[in-house]
């Protein structure tokens, strides 16, 4: 299968989401480091705009945009924290790497 043309649709003004399409048959894997990373590589998105699409524009495709996606006030907060990293660029480029330092879901560390 081809990629779609994320970058053209992000410049004619369409909002884009990611996903893993995570199931056992055609795509068994939920990573989305290496989604976000391949969205970078293949699909020519930026890395802050492949991070908006797998988060705030994924939770709007889910219609949980008020609950979840963004670091909001009334929303879940469930984050992930990173060991300290050069940029938000940094991200897509070591998807390989496990940078997770904490995790936090529904407001509390687990």
């Amino acid at each position: 299968m081809h990629y779609q043309p994320a970058r053209q649709l992000i410049d004619y003004g369409c909002a884009i989401a990611l996903a893993s399409d995570y199931n056992p048959g055609s795509s068994p894997s939920g990573n989305m480091n290496f989604v976000v990373a391949l969205s970078c590589i293949q699909m020519k998105m930026l890395p802050e705009e492949a991070i908006n699409a797998a988060t705030v524009n994924g939770a709007y495709a889910m219609e949980l945009q008020n609950e979840l996606g963004s670091i909001t006030i009334g929303k879940k907060a469930n984050l992930i924290f990173t060991k300290p990293i050069p940029s938000l660029a940094y991200l897509p480029y070591s998807f390989g790497s496990n940078l997770i330092d904490k995790v936090m879901i529904n407001g509390q560390f687990i």
